[in-house]
């Protein structure tokens, strides 16, 4: 099996590159049960701008992120 020892290499790299993202900070931070969500800003689908402290107290909120939503699978 000699196509494998080309492989290594890659597989080596690609691995210590992930490791070392996976080691940064990030900018998001994960909320906890109980928790309240950051404040933020989305564009509705009908052009407006929907801030989620408009909805804070009066009304619960899900936000549902779609990855690849109409995309090719």
């Amino acid at each position: 099996m000699r196509g494998n020892s080309a492989m290594k290499p890659i597989l080596f790299w690609v691995t210590v590159l992930l490791a070392c993202l996976l080691a940064l900070p990030g900018v998001a931070a994960a909320v906890e049960v109980g928790q309240r969500a950051p404040g933020f800003d989305l564009i509705a689908t009908t052009g407006g701008k929907i801030s989620l402290k408009q909805y804070r107290g009066k009304q619960n909120v899900l936000i549902e992120f779609i990855v690849a939503d109409f995309g090719p699978v």
